[in-house]
């Protein structure tokens, strides 16, 4: 198949959903089919085996590192050459309505994906008045698409409650050797404790912006002095983070990638996550994946992923007191928090990204046939007409084109 992406969320940007682009455009080129990728100037020239047009943006005044490239950017001659089968618009706000507009000149099948609950954060920055228009944009825009997605069945709830159609879950996985209980670091253990390694270590990673209330934690660091926090990200709000904090047992590292990210995690007792405008939260399942229990809100994207008394707690969004008590109940007890974590594993290592992308790659197809169309890579095109899946038959496929070409 050949894909065309269109996102104004993708690197140098830090975030769930440049993380979750990383992989897929990894994936397509595992899988051997050719993408293209449009996006705000200063990304990659090329990422995986995608080629990537950059294009001039200016900064979303709710969501500065957000770049918006504006709509009437004509690209119409650079996706005709590409010849795309599908076009995938990744949280589309402006840059969407670029794709879009093209994809329906070209007669192409478009899939959006809804990643960021820009509404909700409108409420969050004071500019309440701004979420019901704001639901109608999007409304309009995504249900111009053949097929909705969206991360989490809570937040599918949620769009459907505000009149999305054709919505479908596709969920988020994890890479469990990246992120796992083994990369425990004692060195790591006594950055992030301020030289503490013995007291307990709450762990928080995420975007240092309004949205995900991070100041939470500096109450709740107010009524448990022996618990230690380290915070691990960047962003708008850090320099008020950092005051705000400065005289609590607090460390902040700044954004961490890598190695580094995944000793930060394993090295800690417990995460604590308060943002509750999360449609998924990949730092949730890459904290469990790492052996960690999750306190979380019972709002947006966790309620999917953490069962309470199994993998961690939910609190209900807005009550501090319950944050804060059942954070003290389980730095008590050790071992029930080195239980959780364990089952917090287990769960994580059954949130294969393969699994996902690849039925990711199925929703391309079907919506490709669907039309009638005839996709552009032979090999897939061969899957489709033997019934096959991209999950379970890539290898077979391939091995029955090498041999029909010899």
């Amino acid at each position: 198949m050949r894909i065309a992406l269109f996102t104004e969320s993708f690197l140098p940007k830090q975030d769930g959903v440049a993380t979750t682009l990383c992989y897929l455009l990894e994936h397509l080129a595992l899988r051997g089919h050719d993408s293209l990728m449009f996006a705000p100037e200063g990304a990659p020239a090329r990422y995986a085996q995608t080629p990537i047009v950059g294009l001039s943006g200016f900064a979303f005044p709710l969501y500065p590192e957000l770049k918006l490239v504006p709509p009437l950017v004509d690209v119409q001659r650079q996706l005709a050459d590409f010849e795309p089968d599908v076009v995938h618009l990744v949280n589309p706000a402006s840059l969407g309505l670029v794709g879009l507009r093209h994809a329906r000149a070209l007669d192409v099948p478009v899939v959006a994906s809804y990643h960021t609950d820009i509404p909700g954060y409108a409420v969050r920055y004071g500019l309440g008045m701004l979420r019901d228009p704001l639901w109608a944009y999007f409304r309009w825009l995504h249900n111009q698409a053949d097929l909705n997605l969206c991360p989490s069945g809570y937040t599918r709830t949620e769009l459907e409650s505000h009149g999305f159609q054709r919505v479908k879950v596709w969920s988020h996985g994890v890479d469990t050797e990246r992120y796992s209980p083994c990369h425990y670091s004692e060195p790591w253990r006594l950055r992030l404790s301020n030289g503490c390694a013995e007291l307990p270590l709450l762990l928080y990673v995420g975007r240092l912006a309004t949205e995900k209330r991070v100041d939470w934690l500096r109450d709740l660091l107010e009524q448990l002095p022996e618990v230690r926090l380290a915070i691990v990200g960047d962003g708008p709000l850090r320099s008020a983070m950092e005051e705000l904090f400065a005289d609590t047992p607090t460390v902040f590292t700044g954004y961490l990638q890598g190695a580094d990210l995944a000793h930060a995690y394993a090295s800690a007792d417990l995460f604590v996550f308060p943002s509750a405008n999360e449609t998924f939260g990949n730092v949730v399942l890459e904290a469990m994946a790492s052996g960690l229990p999750v306190i979380a809100p019972r709002s947006g994207g966790p309620v999917d992923q953490v069962v309470d008394g199994e993998n961690g707690f939910l609190f209900e969004s807005d009550d501090m007191a319950e944050l804060v008590s059942l954070t003290r109940w389980l730095i008590s007890d050790p071992s029930y928090i080195r239980q959780l974590g364990a089952t917090a594993r287990a769960y994580a290592e059954s949130q294969s990204w393969v699994g996902l992308l690849d039925a990711l790659l199925d929703d391309y197809a079907s919506l490709i046939t669907e039309r009638g169309l005839c996709p552009a890579n032979s090999r897939w095109q061969l899957s489709l007409a033997l019934g096959l899946t991209s999950s379970s038959t890539t290898r077979r496929v391939a091995e029955f084109g090498e041999r029909s070409a010899q």
